[in-house]
């Protein structure tokens, strides 16, 4: 009995050898001929699980990393590495166009040379530079005070007057020195060789103001009785009133111009005023930070908390016309200044 439990015992034993043999020498076929592992069969059971703590140890984030150096697969598994040719401004890219979304620290960029991005050839910048270097010569050779030959589009240039007294071009001789003397930074004076009696002036709009930056244009005529009188001063509105001084239809209202009432100072003086003094008044006390107020009975208004409602929202409408009379004066720019 004994010996048949020990012969049936060892056949058993045998077969599972014979089994297991075999099952080892169809996987090394399978693997010699390309074929996966999934293809097996039920009788490679104890090597698959011999296989699987393999698997569990697989580090996961090397393969990630091998990602960002690696192409991706065609899918076919035939690729050649001969053919493959590394580009690395193109490999820099891609990885920097990976952590575009990304809140990196400060600097991190400058240490990292794959997050850089690509720069251009530098021919764009150049172009750049040598364009500003250009506006800042013409900037610099544009004159504050300069004749032209004539005004064919001056408001007053069909309003001739008497110009052959002596005393009458003597004293716009005169104007014209201070003008070109001491005209302050943000003003431009252009006078007419054959017409001594006008004038054009370009005003820009103060810091701080509703006008800031803005060109305003001026257009200006030495009656025959200066400076017994005043000039006559012409504003180009563009059809916006922009300021309480300063009507769309061109008036500029002002007391030194007899326009407005004044006392003392504020008036014209034949023997003291000059241009100089009107174009200065108009952008310091016309073009003001608050034009709000310059309405006759709203200064009274002034450091109240409804008055002072009242003038920004004044300032927002002003800030617009002003913008508006920027692209009236760009469509339809003065011949000269």
């Amino acid at each position: 009995m004994d010996a048949e439990y020990s012969a049936l015992e060892q056949g058993s034993s045998s077969c599972r050898t014979a089994a297991w043999v075999d099952s080892q020498s169809k996987q090394k076929r399978q693997r010699c001929q390309g074929s996966s592992s999934d293809q097996l069969g039920s009788s490679t059971s104890d090597s698959l699980q011999m296989a699987e703590p393999e698997l569990q140890d697989f580090n996961y984030g090397e393969a990630e990393e091998e990602d960002y150096y690696m192409d991706d697969d065609d899918g076919d598994g035939d690729g050649d590495e001969s053919e493959y040719e590394f580009d690395e401004a193109d490999f820099n890219q891609q990885l920097a166009d990976k952590f575009d979304d990304l809140d990196l620290p400060p600097g991190v960029e400058a240490t990292v040379p794959w997050l850089q991005k690509i720069e251009d050839s530098g021919v764009s910048t150049t172009s750049e530079l040598e364009f500003e270097d250009d506006i800042t010569k013409k900037y610099k050779a544009f004159k504050q005070f300069y004749t032209v030959q004539n005004f064919s589009d001056h408001h007053y240039a069909n309003k001739v007057i008497d110009t052959t007294r002596r005393e009458w071009a003597k004293r716009i001789q005169h104007e014209w020195k201070i003008l070109e003397k001491d005209l302050p930074a943000s003003i431009y004076v252009c006078v007419a060789e054959d017409r001594m009696d006008c004038l054009r002036a370009a005003i820009i709009g103060p810091k701080g103001t509703p006008y800031h930056d803005g060109l305003f244009f001026f257009d200006v005529q030495f009656t025959s009785s200066y400076p017994s009188s005043p000039p006559s001063v012409y504003y180009h509105s563009g059809g916006l009133r922009l300021n309480p001084n300063l009507y769309n239809c061109g008036k500029v209202c002002l007391s030194l111009l007899g326009t407005w009432s004044g006392y003392g100072c504020e008036t014209w003086n034949p023997a003291q005023s000059t241009m100089l003094q009107v174009l200065v008044s108009i952008q310091a006390l016309i073009l003001n930070e608050k034009p709000y107020f310059n309405e006759p009975g709203y200064a009274s208004s002034a450091n109240t908390a409804s008055g002072e409602k009242n003038s920004v929202q004044y300032n927002k409408i002003t800030f617009l016309h002003s913008c508006r009379t920027m692209l009236y004066s760009l469509r339809r720019p003065p011949e000269t200044l």
